[in-house]
């Protein structure tokens, strides 16, 4: 199990893009999602595949139990999913020591830009890159199951 303390943020610039290491095309779905827990399925650039469950209901910190599971069993749960498919380029952007993973969203969710950044302790404001815009850590709305079981949030930067 990881403990995660993790925040999230509504991007402002495009400063990130020169910064970016990799990124990867991911499809997640969801089989259960409640307030304080969820079990999801993500596969990654069309080639492996994870099962997530997390529990919680702090908005910064939640248990985290991740597994890899075979890509045909991933493609096979997408028949269970509730809710829509989430589809996302996740960026790797590293700034001041941390990694920041910026999911550039497509599908329905189009035009939705987030960063997280998931640390093991709390990262002060002041380090924080500048590309960052609102932080939406706790607020719902801009959660993964979220998205998947509504629709885009209404953006506000």
């Amino acid at each position: 199990m990881v403990k995660e303390i993790e925040r999230k943020f509504l991007v402002s610039g495009n400063e990130w893009r020169d910064l970016a290491e990799a990124d990867i095309r991911i499809r997640q779905f969801y089989l259960a999602a409640a307030p304080d827990r969820s079990v999801r399925v993500r596969i990654s650039d069309g080639a492996s595949a994870k099962l997530t469950l997390k529990f919680g209901s702090k908005a910064r910190e939640r248990d985290e139990f991740e597994y890899p599971i075979p890509l045909a069993e991933a493609e096979e749960m997408l028949a269970f999913a509730i809710g829509h498919v989430i589809e996302k380029t996740r960026h790797h952007v590293r700034h001041r020591g941390h990694l920041y993973e910026v999911d550039v969203f497509g599908g329905m969710h189009t035009g939705l830009v987030v960063a997280e950044l998931e640390t093991p302790e709390d990262v002060p404001d002041e380090m924080l890159p500048d590309w960052l815009g609102r932080e939406v850590t706790g607020e719902q709305r801009f959660y993964n199951a979220s998205l998947a079981l509504g629709g885009i949030p209404e953006i506000a930067a």
